[in-house]
């Protein structure tokens, strides 16, 4: 599956492993000093560069900058530039912490319509995070929880295998907690809808452990 890797900044540590070999990986700004912790190398850096040491801009060969008052978030115009490598796959790796605004429009960003014909998975942190359309197995550890939450509309007909309080063709609507605080019961679940899209949020889970 081609995979393009998207790290953006955050205070908070992150650990992850098995990262997809030969991904393109594009920094948003100050996500190319994440990449330096985890040891990869960075294709292209995209924002205003104002979160980004002069010693770490100096050593990527290709920098897409953009003026600092703009209409788009530096996240945003890394995963607009992902698009053009025609990915299957977006994995977006980010620390987690500090405004939270940016997490917030951070999250509503992977379940936009831009992305749809995409799997988008991302890492904030300790939490995994999965975009759902259509259908997604989900690897984890049984007794790990897991979130589904409506954005950009009601998710309809959802319906899930595998998790301890089971979806039978619900409606999940945006604002409600229906979702929220469920359960792997064994070490995989099928999460299924016939319409609209879901965040499913595992607190303590990996993207790169197989999901």
């Amino acid at each position: 599956m081609t995979t393009v890797v998207v790290l953006c900044g955050g205070p908070d540590s992150l650990h992850v492993t098995n990262l997809p070999a030969g991904a393109t990986v594009i920094a948003a700004d100050g996500g190319a000093e994440l990449a330096s912790m985890l040891g990869l190398s960075v294709d292209l850096v995209v924002g205003d560069m104002d979160s980004i040491s002069a010693e770490t801009l100096a050593g990527i060969e290709r920098v897409e900058r953009h003026a600092a008052e703009k209409d788009a978030t530096d996240l945003e115009l890394a995963l607009v530039a992902a698009l053009r490598f025609e990915p299957e796959r977006l994995l977006v790796l980010g620390g987690g912490g500090g405004r939270l605004d940016h997490l917030f429009g951070g999250l509503l960003l992977l379940a936009a319509e831009a992305y749809a014909d995409v799997r988008v998975d991302a890492q904030f942190g300790a939490a995994a995070v999965h975009v759902i359309r259509g259908e997604r197995t989900l690897h984890g550890e049984p007794g790990e929880l897991i979130s589904l939450l409506a954005v950009h509309g009601r998710a309809r007909g959802v319906v899930t295998d595998g998790l301890v309080y089971p979806l039978r063709s619900e409606t999940l609507e945006p604002g409600s907690s229906r979702g929220v605080s469920n359960v792997f019961a064994g070490p995989q679940a099928r999460i299924a809808l016939e319409g609209g899209v879901l965040l499913a949020v595992r607190p303590s889970g990996s993207v790169t452990a197989g999901s």
